[in-house]
């Protein structure tokens, strides 16, 4: 879920050869992460030609000072709410003796497989009163939770345990050792994922859209859909990148006091601090989380599509739209990961200031709403690639850019995954740099790429605010097409395509949880 930069150690492997990192792999990367990162360059140069009036009167508006409040309290609120419940989850999976911890680790992680837009259709349509802020902070905090869980779980899984067995040892009591050594031994992974929860709620537009709570995404595809004032949006996106560059350095702050100590190859498994009289508690808070979590949206689902899909709507064919939903979804995936190999090797191999710049500047696009991205790519195929325009290319070309630092950080968690000097011992054999790129590198990290294309399959499946702008003229996603019937409050109508979204989505969640709570079998056998 994070993105390792560290310093290579000293028995990483060494550096390419110096004419292919100068005159291949460099331009290539460098060239990737121009095109990916030109959406925050457009978003500037759009902001300033609206020129600085218009700004200051832009900016001047009660309207902002609203935005900014309802986007930093629920940010707020969620990301707290989430750090709790994340953590807490974590630490009774991994660290006490609950019954059914890998069944537990399972439901925990399910609430990723539902679309955030698709979870407020569920509480909005089953449950009326759910809107405005406490309705987004319930909503929100449901869907985004499993984003802390599943990082302070890896830690846990695989952290050294001998600090909090010396804190055990010299008699300090569950809670004190859990305040004092086992949460700042995960405060990397709990900032870590409190930032993507973050970065998550200043982007989000269609749950909230459904929730009819107001913050900056929202608005700024208002000001463009109903103004279209791609200046003065423009301007509000600056202000939430400003945001979101406030978070990471927030984050970063954080994340450097907290340090976490890896086991060795052989390292055990800490000893289940009993629950005793907790344990019916611990189990029921769990289980009235998924039940909030999971439960709800899938009542919601079932309900109606029991209850019925009339309406007043044109009627769309359901396999249609998956078909196109997963063609797009696919190609999308392929290229993403394909432009992220590049990226990664020449980051992870050189491990130079240059090339770990070149990486994290990939990342960037993560602080943009996906409106903001949108806009970006429109207004190159209207100036630069008109006859892309409102094709399939500019579609894959959106989500690529959206979703690409996810590919690169799933490639990248993979090449650190190779044994030390088998590029050496290859090249030592006389085969040349493509083929132990091919014949070695590649065929090592091949479920790391496998599990980068899933990622971005899952979230370009499920992507709304783009794919309203981009997509073809006369092309439904499954995304789209529930959004047209839930804007017309056709909520039977909508169910089909809401349930094979979810539905669709099981397989990479459940491959994601695998890649990060991968363990040994002698762990998983102790549960």
């Amino acid at each position: 879920m994070s993105t390792p930069h560290s310093a290579r150690s000293a028995d990483s492997p060494s550096p390419l050869p110096r004419w292919r990192a100068a005159g291949l792999l460099a331009p290539l990367a460098f060239a990737i992460v121009a095109v990916v990162a030109s959406p925050l360059a457009f978003v500037v140069v759009q902001a300033g030609q609206a020129g600085w009036d218009q700004a200051q009167r832009l900016l001047g508006r009660p309207l902002i000072a609203t935005l900014l409040w309802n986007t930093a309290t629920l940010a707020a609120a969620v990301t707290a709410a989430t750090a709790v419940l994340g953590f807490g989850a974590a630490y009774l999976v991994e660290r006490t003796d609950l019954p059914g911890r890998r069944w537990w680790t399972v439901a925990l992680v399910l609430p990723l497989a539902v679309p955030e837009f698709v979870r407020g259709y569920s509480w909005v349509s089953l449950f009326s009163s759910v809107r405005g802020y406490w309705g987004a902070v319930l909503v929100m905090t449901c869907s985004l939770y499993p984003l802390v869980f599943l990082p302070v779980a890896a830690t846990l899984r695989r952290a050294d345990t001998a600090a909090e067995e010396v804190s055990r040892s010299l008699g300090r009591g569950p809670l004190a050792t859990l305040w004092r050594v086992t949460l700042p031994l995960t405060r990397p992974a709990l900032a870590g994922g409190a930032l993507l929860v973050s970065l998550y709620l200043l982007g989000e537009y269609g749950a909230f859209a459904m929730l009819r709570f107001t913050t900056f995404a929202t608005a700024i595809f208002t000001q463009y859909k109903l103004g279209f004032d791609a200046a003065s949006a423009a301007q509000l996106t600056l202000v939430l990148v400003a945001l979101a560059l406030l978070l990471v350095l927030l984050e970063a702050g954080c994340g450097r006091r907290g340090r976490v100590a890896r086991r060795g190859a052989v390292g055990r498994r800490a000893a289940a601090a009993p629950l005793g009289r907790w344990k019916l508690p611990a189990l029921a808070a769990l289980a009235a989380l998924v039940g909030t979590a999971v439960g709800v949206p899938l009542y919601a689902l079932g309900y109606w599509l029991v209850v019925g899909s009339s309406t007043t709507l044109p009627s769309a064919s359901v396999l249609s739209a998956a078909l196109t939903t997963l063609g797009y979804a696919a190609t999308a995936a392929l290229v993403a990961t394909a432009a992220a190999v590049p990226v990664a090797l020449y980051g992870w191999r050189r491990g130079t200031r240059l090339a770990r710049a070149a990486e994290r500047a990939a990342y960037l696009t993560r602080a943009l709403p996906g409106i903001a991205v949108a806009l970006s790519v429109v207004h190159f195929a209207i100036r630069y690639a008109e006859p892309v325009y409102q094709q399939p290319p500019l579609l894959v070309a959106g989500y690529v850019i959206l979703f690409f630092p996810l590919a690169l950080t799933a490639v990248r968690a993979a090449l650190a995954q190779v044994p030390p000097g088998v590029e050496e011992v290859a090249r030592s054999l006389g085969t040349p740099p493509l083929g132990v790129l091919l014949r070695v590198t590649l065929p090592l990290v091949l479920p790391g790429l496998g599990a980068a294309a899933a990622m971005v399959a899952l979230t370009a499946g499920t992507e709304l605010t783009a794919t309203l702008l981009l997509r073809p003229t006369g092309t439904q996603t499954l995304a789209t097409q529930f959004w047209v019937y839930t804007s017309g409050l056709a909520y039977g109508a909508a169910a089909p395509y809401a349930a094979l979204m979810t539905a669709m989505s099981v397989p990479p969640v459940l491959l994601l949880t695998r890649r990060t709570l991968g363990t040994n079998s002698r762990t998983e056998d102790s549960r």
